[in-house]
């Protein structure tokens, strides 16, 4: 059982990850260096916790939001940065797994799984989202994806069972987007009939 509680866990972590890439790495790294939750000493994946890793998260994430802030992420680098969401996420998770086990890779797959699923879907709805408000308004949702990161990550870490939360709302999302999606094109479908 504590092996799936750990993998819930790296799938919370990686799911974040997909959210905000640097933000839940940055985060379970600084607990990890106090062994809080989770401790990356002694695995193949200790860099994830190392001074230099977490000041090189920190420099990555201050960039990022500087280029968010000035609408300077557009889609190629908004792809690029899922990239990196998803193979931090996948770090993370078998950085979690091989902190207890033997067997890691497991959390590769679902780490990188889980964040592309929030990943995917968060960028849709917020894609959604900015859409319908005031350029002022946006910066709202830089503290809006950030903060639920955050809860991700928190949650996960805390109380690994949550992280089947988050990943059902993500897929759930996931699968209204593409109903809505199929819905709006069916309706453009019967506009166009002669």
């Amino acid at each position: 059982m504590n092996f799936f509680f750990d993998l819930l866990q790296g799938a919370g972590i990686g799911g974040a990850s997909g959210i905000r890439p640097f933000l839940p790495a940055l985060v379970t790294g600084g607990l990890a260096t106090s062994d809080i939750a989770v401790d990356f000493d002694g695995t193949a994946f200790a860099f994830l916790e190392s001074p230099v890793f977490l000041i090189v998260l920190v420099f990555a994430a201050a960039v990022t939001v500087a280029l968010e802030q000035r609408g300077a992420i557009g889609e190629p680098l908004g792809q690029g940065l899922l990239a990196i969401g998803i193979i931090l996420g996948a770090l993370l998770a078998a950085g979690s797994l091989d902190d207890r086990f033997d067997i890691w890779w497991p959390g590769l797959l679902v780490g990188g799984a889980a964040a592309a699923l929030l990943g995917i879907a968060s960028r849709q709805l917020l894609g959604r989202v900015r859409q319908r408000l005031e350029e002022d308004e946006q910066s709202f949702l830089l503290l809006y994806s950030a903060g639920t990161a955050l809860l991700v990550t928190g949650a996960s870490l805390l109380f690994p069972p949550l992280a089947l939360v988050a990943l059902i709302a993500g897929a759930w999302l996931l699968i209204a987007s593409r109903k809505r999606a199929g819905e709006k094109y069916a309706g453009l479908r019967i506009l166009n009939r002669p």
